[in-house]
């Protein structure tokens, strides 16, 4: 199975640029191989802590996400499963161990990374993101652009807008409320599942504005969480970190298209 790590080294193959030094990660080929041009365009959408087990929890419920990236692919999250830890992996293809996060922490990457990669390329990146959340810090001081968002509707406002008014060749954007709201209460409380619904809402909008504005470029949209959740046996609310089957596995989506 591939691990979340092969985010970097699939989304370089697709641009057809090199990948960031250090990273060992294997681009995914269910992907790479279904590429029929060298991808011009890219909108990966970060929703955290959604897990396997909430998709199968809710299949019928991801029916927009599949249409606009039909491309399913199981993976493994990193240990241990914190979102700085993970989404550290992600972008540089790398494990915890080789890019030093390797716990509950949040300093600025020394390794190369996706974005330095993108940038070295020629790409421009746009990384939106809430503030003072892992994605917002760890990644800084790259040559790309940063949107620092007060909450969830303020990052898809942003991103509608750069789609509108601007031309990234990449942009990423995070979204944290299910997160937030599983760790106040639990993963299936109903305003927990409620924000979870947003975060597909969200997708779906996200990926009908991407499509329209770039619909005569080959592209790629992906919907890339980070890790799982479940109940701690302590507190009783939500929480992620350990090695099980429900904070480690889950399911990527991923879109490539060129037209409407």
């Amino acid at each position: 199975m591939y691990g979340i790590d092969s985010v970097t080294p699939t989304v370089c193959k697709l641009m057809n640029i090199p990948e960031p030094e250090g990273a060992t990660a294997e681009p995914i080929k269910e992907v790479t191989e279904k590429a029929e041009e060298i991808v011009e365009k890219a909108l990966l959408y970060a929703p955290d802590a959604i897990g396997e087990w909430l998709f199968q929890a809710h299949k019928d419920e991801f029916i927009h996400v599949i249409e606009a990236a039909p491309i399913q692919v199981e993976v493994r999250s990193m240990t241990p499963s914190y979102t700085p830890v993970c989404y550290g992996s992600m972008f540089t293809g790398m494990k915890p161990e080789a890019h030093g996060i390797n716990k509950y922490m949040k300093p600025v990457l020394k390794v190369e990374t996706l974005f330095d990669a993108l940038a070295k390329a020629g790409k421009r990146v746009a990384l939106v993101a809430v503030k003072d959340c892992s994605i917002d810090l760890i990644f800084r001081e790259r040559d790309i652009d940063y949107y620092t968002e007060e909450y969830d509707p303020q990052v898809v406002e942003r991103v509608l807008k750069l789609l509108e008014d601007d031309d990234y060749d990449v942009i990423v954007a995070y979204n944290q409320e299910y997160d937030d709201l599983m760790h106040g209460s639990t993963p299936t409380a109903p305003e927990a599942i409620e924000a979870f619904r947003r975060h597909l809402g969200t997708f779906k909008k996200l990926a009908e504005a991407f499509n329209t504005r770039y619909s005569d470029t080959y592209r790629v949209i992906a919907f890339l969480p980070d890790h799982g959740t479940h109940v701690d046996p302590e507190t009783g609310k939500g929480s992620h970190g350990t090695d099980g089957p429900d904070d480690m596995e889950v399911r990527h989506f991923w879109g490539l298209s060129k037209g409407e």
